[in-house]
């Protein structure tokens, strides 16, 4: 296991193209497997435990979130030692592709998933939408899936006007419709927030009772990378495997966005559009008293010539209330 964490630990970043892919085909061929699937994807894989993550990532994804430029379930194997299963692509394609749907195929056949305990599907964004859509050739898995699209076809989905180029791409075939896909799941967990209204309809659609939308309020369009500033998604996907990811344990885990700062001003920006200046004067002084934060220091000292006029009541500095604002 120790000679595995050291190939895992391999850093890749600051590699060319090239030579980057190089480096993982080696890495993986040595734990496992690396297979190409056309020009547009692959899929690796790292074999430990007996929990298997199967995440699906892109090439740009991986750079940008890993210091390693490594795919985030690496992060799993040499923490937790499960095996990892990674589908990656170059650009989102939702992995619509039919070497991709022959792999899924042959793992079928091969009873590839039978070989493990816990199975685990983990996508973000249109990764997510593939993480659902794929998770049936698992029956009895868990998938998280963070701001899924159900789908990309118009005749259901002509609201969502952010993929026009995938317009032409058939979304009505094999692995197609999303939330029909988890039906074979054991259970499968939608993250999304609520007020980025696209991902809100879609995640509408994922009704299904072995599903739970858990929502995530002023995380914004990129829930995966707030996530991951506040070092909650690889504990959440442990919650996921010990089967105890409830609302309850859920909102324990977001408490961590007290301290992140994105939320903390897309919080700040909700409130000033409600025009909640008391809630607002609260939150900056939440805030200022736990941590450097210029932009609410300069924001309350707006707030208190504004409660000088008499416009509203300043509330009393005191320790931590505005969370239940969030």
């Amino acid at each position: 296991m120790q000679e595995s964490h050291n190939i895992l630990d391999e850093d890749l970043s600051g590699l060319k193209p090239a030579e980057w892919q190089t480096r993982l085909t080696a890495v993986t061929e040595e734990l496992g497997m690396f297979q190409p699937l056309g020009p547009k994807h692959c899929a690796t894989f790292v074999d430990q435990g007996d929990t298997l993550l199967v995440s699906f990532e892109t090439v740009q994804g991986i750079h940008n979130l890993s210091k390693r430029a490594q795919p985030l379930g690496f992060e799993m194997v040499r923490s937790e030692g499960w095996s990892h299963l990674c589908l990656i692509s170059s650009g989102d394609t939702w992995f619509r592709d039919d070497r991709v749907f022959g792999f899924f195929d042959q793992l079928i056949d091969d009873g590839f998933f039978d070989e493990f305990e816990k199975v685990i599907f983990y996508g973000a964004g249109p990764c997510g939408y593939s993480a659902a859509a794929f998770s049936v050739a698992a029956p009895g898995a868990t998938v998280v899936a963070i701001q899924p699209q159900a789908t990309l076809d118009p005749r259901m989905t002509e609201w969502d006007d952010r993929f026009s180029d995938m317009r032409r791409i058939s979304f009505t075939d094999r692995y197609g419709y999303a939330p029909d896909m988890l039906d074979a799941a054991n259970q499968a967990f939608i993250l999304y927030d609520p007020y980025e209204q696209l991902d809100a309809m879609h995640a509408a659609l994922f009704n299904r009772k072995n599903v739970s939308r858990l929502r995530v309020p002023n995380l914004g369009g990129a829930v995966q990378t707030r996530l991951l500033e506040m070092k909650a998604l690889f504990p959440l996907l442990s919650m996921v495997e010990e089967e105890q990811l409830t609302e309850v344990n859920f909102a324990r885990l977001l408490r961590a966005r007290r301290n992140n700062g994105p939320y903390l001003r897309a919080l700040l920006s909700q409130l000033e559009q409600k025009k909640r200046p008391f809630l607002q004067a609260l939150l900056c002084q939440n805030v200022l008293s736990r941590m450097h934060g210029p932009r609410f220091r300069k924001h309350l000292h707006a707030l208190e010539k504004r409660a000088e006029t008499g416009e509203f009541k300043l509330p009393q500095a005191s320790g931590d209330q505005t969370e239940q604002s969030a």
